[in-house]
C-alpha cells in the first residue's frame, strides 16, 4: 500500500470520519442536487405545457358569467356546456366529416407510401437515390404555391368543390414525409430476412406483407399519428375546398364559425375546444408507447 493511499484513509483528527467518506458524501449531495434540479425543470415544463389545458378545460365548465374573469376555479360545474356543444347544429356533421378525413387519409397514406417505401429501401436499381431525393424535395414545396392550379383542376375540371374528397383522393398517391419516415426504418431492416423469405418461395408482396409489416408496427403507428393528427387539425384545406358547403366542414374549419357566433360565449367556445381536443389528447396517449418507439426507431441509415 502507497502512502498516499495510507493518508487518505488517516481519520481526519477531530471528525472521526477518513477523506474517502467525505468524499462519497460530497458526491452523493452532487447527485441529490442534480436531481433535484434535473425533476425541477422537467415540473416546470411539464406545468408550461399543461396549464393551458387546465385553463382551457376550466372556463370549459365555468358559467358564462365567471368565464375570463378573476376567478380561476368554477364557483358551479357547468357540465351542461359541453351538451350544449354537441347539440348545436352542424356540430355532429363536423365530427363525421373529420373522421371521414382523418381516418381515410390515413388509411390510403399508409396503404400507398408502404409499397414506395419498400421498394426505395429493398430494391436496387439505377437512379433509386435520385428519385428518393425528387421525394424529398416536394416536401420543401408549400401547399400555398400550387394550391391555385390545384384547386382548378378539382373545382373546374373534377367538379369536386364543396367536398373534402380533393383533400382525400390524392393521399392516395403517397405522402413524401411517410415514404421518407417508413424508408428510413426499413433501411435498419437487415436483408436477410427478405432473402429466407424468397428462399421459402414469398413473392415481394407476400414478404412485405408477412415478413416486413409485423417488423415495422412501431414506424406504422408513428406514420399514422402523423398524418392523424394533420388531417383532424387541417385548416386550410377545408377553407379553400369547403368553405361554400357547410354540410362538408370539419371542426377545425367549424370551430371558427362557432366561435364567431358565441364570441361572448367563452365557456362555449372552450367546451368547443375541448370536444375538439379530446380524440387527438386520447389518441396520443393509448398510442404515445407505440408512437415513440417508432420514431426513436426510425433510422438515419442511407
Amino acid at each position: 500500500m502507497t502512502q498516499a493511499t495510507l493518508d487518505r484513509n488517516v481519520p481526519v483528527r477531530g471528525t472521526g470520519t477518513s477523506v474517502d467518506a467525505r468524499a462519497r458524501r460530497a458526491a452523493q449531495r452532487r447527485r441529490t442536487l442534480h436531481w433535484i434540479a434535473v425533476h425541477a425543470l422537467g415540473i416546470a415544463a411539464a406545468a408550461f405545457f399543461v396549464l393551458p389545458f387546465v385553463f382551457v378545460f376550466l372556463t370549459a365548465v365555468m358559467s358564462d358569467n365567471q368565464a375570463l374573469t378573476r376567478d380561476l376555479w368554477p364557483h358551479t360545474w357547468q357540465w351542461s356546456n359541453f351538451g350544449t356543444v354537441w347539440n348545436t347544429p352542424g356540430f355532429l356533421t363536423w365530427w363525421r366529416n373529420t373522421l371521414l378525413y382523418a381516418v381515410g387519409g390515413t388509411l390510403l397514406t399508409l396503404v400507398s407510401s408502404l409499397p414506395v417505401a419498400y421498394a426505395l429501401a429493398k430494391f436496387r436499381f439505377r437512379g433509386r437515390n435520385v428519385i428518393m431525393m425528387l421525394v424529398i424535395s416536394t416536401m420543401m414545396l408549400p401547399p400555398q404555391v400550387i394550391i391555385i392550379p390545384m384547386y382548378l383542376f378539382w373545382a373546374k375540371q373534377m367538379h369536386m368543390d364543396g367536398t373534402l374528397w380533393p383533400l382525400i383522393i390524392p393521399m392516395a398517391f403517397g405522402d413524401a414525409f411517410t415514404i421518407f419516415l417508413l424508408r428510413q426504418f426499413l433501411l435498419t431492416i437487415p436483408k436477410e430476412y427478405t432473402e429466407a423469405a424468397k428462399v421459402d418461395g414469398c413473392g415481394e408482396l407476400r414478404t412485405l406483407l408477412t415478413v416486413i409489416l409485423p417488423m415495422i408496427k412501431p414506424a406504422i403507428a408513428a406514420v399514422a399519428l402523423f398524418q392523424f393528427f394533420y388531417c383532424w387539425n387541417d385548416y386550410f384545406g377545408p377553407q379553400i375546398y369547403a368553405s361554400s358547403n357547410p354540410a362538408a366542414w370539419t371542426l377545425s374549419y367549424g370551430l371558427e364559425s362557432f366561435k364567431g357566433a358565441h364570441h361572448t360565449n367563452w365557456n362555449l367556445t372552450m367546451a368547443a375546444t375541448v370536444l375538439v381536443m379530446a380524440p387527438v389528447i386520447m389518441v396520443f396517449f393509448f398510442a404515445q408507447k407505440a408512437f415513440i418507439e417508432g420514431v426513436t426507431l426510425t433510422g438515419v441509415k442511407g
